[in-house]
């Protein structure tokens, strides 16, 4: 990887799709990590977890026994200071899109959260999101 590459990317957050959302959801904050957002409900629910370094952990309510990928883990998600740069770079170098880059308004709790995500398939068939949280706009 190159200097600009190093300066352009970090760890975010991975995605993990739990089979019981509230049971991984206290394991989680067992461990003492904190819940920094979450929103959704019922089988939408999701919870998002710092877990040290500015890394975090998503968890997705859904995965029961018809969701079968190994480990469960859903995606891995790259900070990117320019999404859509960042998009068309991974498709430039041979991945697969999936969804184009989109600002997203989350209705979270507690506060509300404004994100520019894209998604592309790598490689080996997995799942990359490049991930940057925009200012939040009720301020």
């Amino acid at each position: 990887m190159n200097d600009s590459a190093k300066a352009a990317f970090g760890f975010h957050h991975i995605g993990l799709k739990a089979a019981d959302f509230e049971k991984s959801r206290a394991f989680y904050r067992a461990l003492g990590m904190k819940e920094v957002l979450s929103w959704g409900e019922g089988e939408r629910s999701v919870a998002l977890f710092e877990i040290g370094d500015g890394g975090k952990i998503e968890i997705f309510a859904g995965g029961g026994e018809a969701f079968s990928p190994d480990g469960k883990w859903i995606h891995l998600a790259l900070f990117a200071r320019d999404v859509d740069a960042a998009y068309a770079a991974a498709l430039a170098a041979g991945a697969e899109p999936l969804t184009p880059p989109k600002t997203v308004e989350l209705s979270s709790r507690p506060r509300l959260a404004t994100i520019r995500i894209a998604f592309v398939k790598g490689p080996d068939g997995e799942q990359i999101e490049f991930f940057r949280e925009e200012e939040d706009r009720r301020k």
